[in-house]
């Protein structure tokens, strides 16, 4: 039956009912009534800006914000709320979808800015919506997950037709700044924002406070002030890619953590990062089993890594071979590459991996790969992720550029991440760890790693064999006969005496044990069972004062 002709049929039966049938009648009747408006309303709603602004979108080559939703979260979970915000001056859901869903059957929260409305802008009640949906995420215990697609803040005066939503929303809880609640999730649980368009102004800082920021090529910018701004101010030339795309924050500034060629791409990245996250801070990551066995034994890794400590390698290939199944999701691969960062498991529960890379710069420490592996470390432990520490590095990086840069501030960071680190830690002294390169990667004593492994060709001490030799036998490297046979014996002597793993195991208890290559998965993963109800006691205070 046509919708007309169930307008006239419901007509007839209110008037031919008399008495309380009329009544029940009319109540139906204004039922269906509503019932309809809601059901075109939200149809509305669902279109954001109508099918030629969502068109625009595709050429683009971006994704509509509901679509976005649809493929991130699993099939018909998501469950919006506040949809009909702004229904009536035709700025639907105010330019933001926001919700829950899951992902691999896992509560998360969402929302995701709709750039057809508005251009995405937020405005006072858009701001709320975004407020309340890390609110909720945090009331819950769930993680947070932002699609952002937003100029900033939109421009408006109070006389505007919805002056008045705009002044209530203030008045309700100050909309635009999502910034407190970011904060007050920092920690708790995780927090997880894709930028998807090109954002500018306080667009950009929610995701800066957040845990991990993806970005896709092409489509990505971030920036304080755009190009035609810096254009004016500064008199430059230059285009929003160069200013702050994908490739920039990727490389350069370190803003992003993981940089997709595509949305499904970032959206399948997003699942597997979630995969190794627990919920909250009260939970343990999951257990996810799989068929790779603990006891596995990698003789390979004796070839990969050579035994000269000059010659390089690459350190992936020693992770890929102990994690399972080489399942490894590297953290800001391009940013400060000497040092790698990421997430893997052993025997089905997850770990953070930081490892030197000898292949870029020798896997010296410096100020970029401090910051870097300072904020992977403290977010392990914020969320119940042990610690594993593959270490080969001649220490941190020497130079003017280094030291006036700050390395000493920012090498501190990864020091005060070290030792405020309440997770299982274990390292694992692969070829060498020389004077600092201890420090930082947390192989001397007193720094509260749990356990300390060397490989049996591991050198640690305070300088290497060849500068230790320089250093203290110069003279009489001089005035021997045949110098640079005299120096090669010195080293040998040195190697044998003071770097030996060996010897160093003999006279303290600093080392734990000396393992083979091929034994390392299997001795990871007895250790971790040992330390998995590890409990630490700290002394009470509001907060540390992280140098920064």
């Amino acid at each position: 039956m046509s919708s007309n002709a169930k307008y006239f049929s419901s007509c007839f039966e209110i008037v031919a009912c008399g008495g309380e049938g009329y009544n029940v009648a009319k109540g139906r009747f204004e039922m269906e009534q509503r019932s309809r408006e809601l059901e075109e309303a939200k149809r509305i709603a669902a279109l954001g800006g109508g099918e030629q602004r969502i068109a625009k979108q595709h050429e683009k080559g971006r994704l509509f914000a509901r679509e976005r939703i649809e493929l991130l979260v699993d099939p018909g979970s998501f469950v919006e709320w506040n949809m009909l915000v702004q229904h009536h001056p035709g700025a639907p859901g105010d330019g933001i979808v926001t919700g829950y869903g899951t992902i691999e059957g896992r509560t998360i929260c969402l929302f995701s800015q709709d750039s057809t409305v508005l251009a995405g802008s937020i405005g006072p009640l858009h701001g709320y919506k975004m407020y309340r949906t890390v609110e909720r995420a945090l009331d819950m215990g769930v993680p947070l997950i932002g699609l952002f697609d937003s100029p900033g803040a939109r421009a408006g005066r109070m006389d505007q037709p919805n002056a008045w939503d705009a002044a209530q929303a203030r008045d309700e809880k100050c909309g635009n700044s999502i910034f407190f609640p970011n904060t007050q999730a920092s920690g708790v649980i995780p927090q997880i924002s894709a930028v998807l368009g090109s954002c500018a102004g306080i667009s950009v800082y929610s995701p800066a406070l957040t845990d991990f920021v993806f970005m896709v090529d092409g489509i990505s910018h971030m920036f304080i002030t755009g190009p035609r701004i810096v254009r004016s101010v500064m008199g430059e030339d230059i285009s929003m890619e160069e200013l702050g795309g994908a490739k920039v924050h990727a490389r350069l500034s370190g803003v992003c953590d993981f940089r997709v060629k595509s949305e499904v791409d970032c959206f399948q990245k997003i699942r597997q990062l979630l995969s190794f996250l627990p919920a909250n801070n009260r939970q343990a990551p999951p257990l996810i089993t799989n068929d790779d066995e603990p006891d596995r034994r990698e003789d390979e890794l004796a070839t990969i890594v050579p035994t000269d400590p000059h010659k390089p390698y690459d350190m992936h290939e020693v992770i890929v071979r102990l994690v399972d199944n080489g399942d490894f999701l590297e953290v800001k691969e391009e940013f400060a590459p000497e040092i790698i960062v990421g997430f893997a498991r052993l025997a089905g529960y997850a770990v953070g991996i930081v490892a030197n890379q000898p292949m870029v710069r020798a896997g010296s420490l410096t100020i970029d790969s401090s910051d870097k592996q300072a904020r992977f470390m403290r977010f392990c432990d914020c969320f119940n992720i042990p610690l594993i520490l593959l270490v080969d590095t001649p220490a941190y990086a020497p130079g003017s550029g280094q030291e006036h840069g700050g390395i000493i501030r920012h090498g501190a960071k990864v020091l005060y991440a070290l030792c405020e680190a309440m997770v299982p830690r274990i390292a694992v002294v692969i070829r060498k760890a020389y004077g600092g390169g201890n420090l930082g990667m947390g192989v001397l004593p007193g720094l509260g790693t749990d356990f300390v492994f060397a490989w049996p060709i591991a050198e640690i001490g305070t300088l290497g064999a060849e500068q230790a030799v320089d250093l203290f036998h110069a003279e009489d490297i001089k005035r021997a006969p045949e110098p640079e046979q005299f120096r090669a014996q010195k080293i040998r002597e040195y190697r044998e005496r003071y770097a030996n793993p060996l010897a160093v195991a003999s006279k303290s208890t600093h080392i734990d044990d000396v393992i083979g290559p091929g034994d390392t998965r299997w001795q990871l993963i007895k250790t971790l069972e040992l330390l998995r109800n590890k409990k630490v006691a700290r002394y009470p205070k509001r907060h540390g004062n992280i140098p920064v």
